[in-house]
Order: C-alpha cells, then structure tokens, then sequence
C-alpha cells in the first residue's frame, strides 16, 4: 500500500505574516501531513497549533464554538433558540478571572497561544475570503473569533446518567425495579436503595427537561439526531469508548515499554482528532489532540508515552427540589427558603428579534424544569459547573508534565473520567484513574435524590485516592472501558461508578497479552485490528443440538467458524442477522411487559450470561426455552441474510453490507453535499465488541459508526519506530491533498512511522512554514 505522498517539496519555506505569534514559529511538514511546530517559547508553540488546527478544521471547531457558547441561532435562526438557552444555562457563572488566574502560569500561556493562533488564522481569511472553508460561503456566515475567556465558560451540556436514574425511579414506582438490571447491570453488585424522602411516584420524564435531547432541537450533529429514539441513544452511549495496554521493559521483545491506544469515537461524520508535533523550551510532544482542545491528547513526549480510555464515573446527579407554594422563585434548601440565582440573557436570532431568556440556578446548579403547579423544580449537579472544573486546559499540563510525579499535580485539573496510561524511557509504567468524583455521603447517585440539602455533594476524591498503579509485577495492564476496580478497592466509601460497558474488548485483549512472552510492536499492530468475538464463542456454544429444519443452515455455517468479524466472512454476515433476532426473542421473554416503556434494550452481557444459565426468567424449562429462543434467530437471522446478501451463501461477505462512509454533518444541505463529496466505498471486519471496534447500529444501518479513528503505539524511547494511523486525513477542506489521504491506509490497517526525531523530521520533511509576527 503506497503512502500519502507529501506536497509543496522541502526546499524553499513559504512566510506568512501573522499577529498574534511573539517570534517566528517554524513548521515542517513531513511526508505523512503531521506538522512539526518549533518554538522558542511555550507561547508560540501552541499558538502554531491554534493556528494549524484553525487552517484544516476551521469549521470544525467554530461550529462547536457556536454549540457551546448557544450563538446557533444568530447564525441559523429561530429553530436553534432552544438549543442555545440550554447551552447557555451551562455557561460557568463564576468569577472567569479568578480561574483563569488559579491555573498554572505556564498551562495559561499556552492556553493564550492556542488562543492566538486561532484568531491569527480567522484574521488571516478575513483579508484573503477566497481561503475560507467552502461552508461559510455556501452558508453565508462567518467565523466567530476566539476569547480565552471562552475556554473557562463553556463546560459543555450532557445528560450524564440523568435518564438513569428518571428509569430506575419509575421502575421503583411500578415494582419492577430488577427489571433494570437487564438493561443496566450494576457493576460491581449493588443493592438499590431509595433515598429517603423521595416519592418516586412523582419522578417523570419531564424532570429531565432540556436535558432530554427530544424536547429540543440538537445543533448541527449527524449522529447525535438519531439519539432521540431513547434505544439509539442508549446503544451509542456505550459505544464510544476506547482500548490502551501497557507493557513493561520484562514482556517487550524490544527491552522498552510499548505503549497503544486506539480512541473509539464517532465515524462519519468530523474527524475528531488532529495531529502535531509541539517543540520549544520545556516541551517536546507529538500525538493528536481534540480540534478545538489545546494540546495532545494521545501520543509522547521526548520522556514518555501516554494514552487514554474512557473511565466510568458517574459525575452528575438529579435533585429534587421544593418551591414555595405562592413563590416559585424560592426553593428550600438546608432547613431555609432560598432564592435562585437567575441570569438574564439574549439570544439573538437571524430573521427574528432578540430573544430574552432567564436561566436559574440553586448553588449552582442549572435548574432543568420546573412545575410550579406542583411546587416542583430539578436541578441537575454536575461536577463541570463546579470552580476549578477547567478540563479544556487538563490536557495542556499533561503535555507540560516531565515524569509520573510531575503529571499527578497536572491530573488535579482533569475533569473528564479517564484511564491515563503511561510508560517513561526509564522502563516504568503505571496506570491512573482520573476525573472530578463526587462524594456523596448519604446516597448512591443511582436515583434523584431530594435536594433539602442532606443529600448534597461534599466534595471531589482526591487523585490519590483514585484507582491507580505504578510498575505492575505482572508486565501489562490494559483498560478497553470495563469495570477495572481493582480488587480490594473501597469502593463501598468512595463510591465512582456502577455503570460500566460489556468486558468483551478488555478479555479479548487480555486473552492476547497473557500468552505473549514477550511483546512486539507488531504484535500491538495486530491487537488493534483484532476481529476475534468473544460473545460469538458464547453463542456457539449455546446453538441447539438439535435445529430445526429452518435453522440447521444457519447452525452449520457458524459450526465451521472461527468467530472472527472479518469483512470477507460469510457466517460474520449471518451471526450480525441472528443477533438483532437473538436480542428481541430475548426481550420479549424476559422484560416484563409493564416496564418495555423504560427499557428499550437488553444488555448483551446479560442476555448471553441469563442463556448459559439456568435462570428462571426463562421459564419452567429454561434449556428448552433457550434452545427454541436460539433456534428461532438462527433461522430469522438466515432469512434476513438472503434477504441482504442473496440466496447463495458462498457469496456472503460482512463487509459488503458493514462499510465505512463519511460524509459532511451538514450533507443534508444539497449545496454542502455537492462541495464535499462522500469518502466511501471502503469495507470493514468487526464490530462493536471485536478489538478493531467498528461498531454500528442496525437501527440505522449496518455502517461503521464508531470506532478507532486514531491509532497509534509507541515504543517507548525509540520514538521514531512509533506507529499511527488517522481517520481520514488532516484537512476537512476537499481542495486538500490531506483530505482523505488515510482512508485507504487506515481500511488496510497500515499504520505509519510517526516521525519524532530532530533527524527524521528533517529526512522526511516536505514542506515548511515559517509564521513571522506582523511588524
């Protein structure tokens, strides 16, 4: 497979005259598009990456901007209004100096140069319109400058498990309370209790207010659209995740550490990752970053290697609050009646007048509906709005940070649950859990809770006392978003999580890890494009002795497979068909009637462990019934594979039907479409249980809607015999030879050499930049 060729040659640099930059900024761009950005300060490192991220994802990150700070509607009109009142009542209210000025000097400063470099870019399209991304002509809008500011107040609006415990409230109420544990196993085993005080009879959806996606409109998202069936958005929520291990200089075939990670994110739609090297005194670090995220989110620096998956704390609450009963503007709260704190605020709107909105708070706390019939409001607690909740400039001190020392002070500003995975050239390795905690001394944030005040947060566990490890005698670690407590753990008084995604991923990989002696980064090469499936074992050796007539195909396809979701497998194809018909024939034998309202789905966890039993739920017989249940699905599953693939078998290939297309979000707009073409065409092995994530939602189809769009692995102190891969190129602009340059690479699954030494950039250099500051 050819590599993406380089453009513009290394002779002559092109200079570009920018305010913003304190002295000229270099930038080589190797063979491969990764910029290499060298400063003589913090600064005007990271103001090369602001600017560079500004230059291939311009609209991108403004688009964000505008969903972030709610300025939908100014630019796209009145439908939007909601969607920015509701951005807006997650606006950070508090003192924005004083937080900025809490921040390490430093990480400030390269928060600043980010900042810039943005800015310098905008400024650079206002003088030259003809360079604007193709979006704001077709759109006729224009880009939104970017303010430090912004980066404190935009905490970002998500329900967290709100929804969750409106569910397990209602189920409460009808008696069904088990009934939750086929959609939502806790994790580790848990007993309910009902916060005292609370009438879980008067819990509704409506106290979800706007945090429920379906009661207002969703800004410009693709994907996000389809949540609003509430099983879409259930499925996709455990979607995203991601897989890293770790492995020590005693089981690497190379005498390092070798360190991997593959981020699992959306697919279709934005790439949501952008590469770059940062060098100036004090900082050497390559990988790639969130665009609109100051700093590197995956990949190393010059001492060590650091990746990320997603850790499960549960991060936000509900509270029920009392209002007066002739005043709705004071709720009760620590044995008094106090006032909200409300905001009044303007939206503007294009094509309407200006709308006013009051957004009100209780300590803080947004308040998301509110029935003044009943006495009734809900605030919804979440650790973002909390001071010190700063996660956009987290990532900056853990680019800053020297050592496993030095990254525990940087990991105090880390806001969002994650497995931080690190290795160092002295051949240490260790693992942290980080994120904001609440502790919550009387209740188990499983339900609302009532908001009187006995219920109320009483702070954030210390990083200390989070999950960590620091050189295991085993030799590896890995983290794929699985309930990782580790034994012994207290989780009993410090209380993070009971919702955590399917181990199918993490035992797969460990399965691989524990009968490697000695690991290669080859071998790391081959993890992250694993298709094995471990539920398909599962299901095999469930299949019924005996088939019918209608299933005895289907059973003997899958007899003879190796359960690996690969794109050329024809029993992939069927075992993908006999799922879905599995997991409804299940559904509609064991949830109870009353309750299939709250539980759109079942777990597959679950479902597979309650077949290999002999629970009662099944009924009177339960091999019988599991048998006739399996039975059923292999032959509905081989009548929809006819139906999709044709009524020869040998002519069945997965990846005919499980594609990876990526199109603009706005590709509704048939302007927008016409200007950038779809990258499609290609065809992927896998699921969203396999290594290689590729998962998809048969709701919506069978494409690939998320998964690894970055990849890499390191070796760790021999840096430039890392790999990596991206998803599907640097630019989002189609007049870019960057603008699908990987697809074909990443469907192969050739990871690449990302180039880190002052040597092999220069070896492999293909164009430079130089930003001057304007006189």
């Amino acid at each position: 497979m050819a590599k993406p060729r380089g453009h513009g040659g290394s002779a002559k640099p092109r200079t570009v005259h920018l305010t913003g930059a304190r002295a000229p900024v270099e930038v080589i761009e190797d063979e491969l598009g990764v910029p290499h950005v060298r400063a003589a300060s913090l600064h005007d490192a990271f103001f090369g990456q602001g600017y560079l991220v500004a230059r291939d994802r311009l609209f991108q990150i403004d688009m964000e901007q505008r969903r972030d700070m709610g300025r939908m509607a100014e630019a796209f009109g009145p439908r939007f209004v909601a969607a920015d009142r509701a951005a807006r009542l997650f606006l950070y209210r508090g003192d924005i100096e004083a937080e900025l000025a809490a921040l390490p000097p430093d990480v400030l400063e390269c928060a600043q140069g980010y900042v810039a470099g943005v800015n310098a870019r905008i400024d650079e399209l206002a003088a030259d319109p003809a360079q604007l991304p193709l979006e704001y002509g077709l759109l006729g809008i224009s880009p939104l400058r970017w303010d430090i500011r912004n980066l404190v107040r935009g905490r970002g609006i998500g329900m967290g498990d709100a929804d969750d415990e409106v569910r397990r409230a209602q189920l409460h109420a009808r008696g069904l309370l088990d009934a939750d544990q086929l959609m939502a196993p806790l994790r580790p085993a848990w007993s309910f209790t009902v916060p005292e005080g609370l009438d879980t009879a008067a819990v509704t959806d409506a106290d979800l207010g706007i945090l429920d996606s379906s009661a207002r409109p969703l800004p410009f998202d693709s994907i996000q659209e389809a949540q609003l069936d509430p099983q879409q958005r259930w499925t996709d929520r455990f979607a995203l995740g991601s897989n890293a291990w770790t492995i020590a200089p005693s089981r690497s075939a190379t005498g390092r550490p070798i360190l991997a990670n593959d981020p699992h994110l959306g697919i279709g739609g934005a790439g949501p990752r952008h590469m770059v090297h940062l060098t100036a005194p004090g900082l050497d670090v390559i990988g790639a970053g969130a665009p609109g995220l100051p700093g590197i989110m995956q990949g190393h620096t010059d001492r060590f290697a650091f990746g990320r998956t997603n850790f499960h704390i549960d991060q936000t609450d509900l509270f029920i609050l009392r209002t007066k009963k002739d005043d709705a503007n004071q709720y009760w709260h620590k044995g008094k009646w106090k006032v909200f704190e409300t905001f009044e605020d303007e939206i503007a709107v294009k094509g309407a007048p200006p709308e006013r909105v009051t957004l009100r708070y209780a300590a803080g706390r947004p308040i998301v509906s509110q029935d003044a019939a009943r006495d009734r409001a809900v605030a919804f607690a979440t650790v973002s709005m909390l001071p010190g909740a700063n996660q956009r400039f987290a990532i900056i001190a853990i680019n800053l940070a020297k050592d496993w020392a030095s990254l525990q002070q940087a990991f105090k500003l880390h806001v969002s649950p994650t497995n931080l995975h690190y290795a160092d050239i002295d051949g240490n390795t260790g693992w942290q859990t980080i994120g904001f905690t609440p502790r919550r001394p009387k209740h188990d944030g499983l339900f609302p809770a009532p908001g009187d005040g006995d219920f109320d947060w009483t702070g954030i566990l210390p990083v200390q006392d989070m999950p960590h490890v620091y050189n295991p005698r085993e030799g590896w670690f890995a983290s794929a978003n699985q309930m990782n407590l580790p034994a012994g753990y207290p989780y009993h008084e410090r209380i993070i999580s009971f919702g955590w995604s399917d181990p199918f991923r993490y035992d797969r990989i460990a399965e691989v890890l524990r009968a490697q002696p000695k690991h290669r980064i080859e071998d790391s090469i081959a993890l992250q494009h694993d298709v094995q499936s471990l539920p398909a074992r599962a299901l095999l050796k469930l299949l019924p002795a005996a088939p019918s007539a209608d299933a005895a195909q289907a059973t003997a396809l899958l007899r003879r497979w190796d359960c690996g979701i690969e794109a050329d497998s024809a029993a992939a194809l069927l075992y993908e068909m006999v799922m879905p018909a599995l997991s409804s024939g299940f559904y509609e034998r064991v949830v109870p009637a009353a309750a299939r309202d709250l539980i759109p789905s079942v777990n597959l966890s679950e479902m597979l462990r309650i077949l290999a039993s002999s629970d009662k739920r099944l009924g009177g017989d339960p091999a019988a019934a599991r048998d006739a249940l399996i039975d059923r699905a292999l032959a509905a599953g081989w009548k929809r594979a006819v139906e999709l693939g044709g009524t020869d078998p040998a002519r069945w290939q997965w990846g005919d039907l499980h594609r990876v297309t990526i199109a603009h979000p706005l590709s509704s707009i048939p302007a927008i479409a016409a200007a950038f073409p779809k990258i499609e065409g290609g065809r992927s092995g896998g699921d969203g249980t396999t290594p290689m994530a590729r998962g998809f939602n048969a709701k919506r189809g069978f494409n690939v809607s998320h998964g690894a769009s970055y990849l890499f692995v390191a070796d760790v102190g021999a840096w430039d015999n890392s790999r990596f891969l991206l998803l599907p190129g640097q630019s989002a602009d189609p007049r870019s030879p960057r603008y699908r340059d990987f697809y074909p690479l990443w469907l192969a699954g050739a990871m690449q050499p990302l180039w880190f030494s002052k040597a092999a950039v220069e070896r492999h250099a293909a164009a430079r930049l130089i930003l001057t500051p304007t006189l």
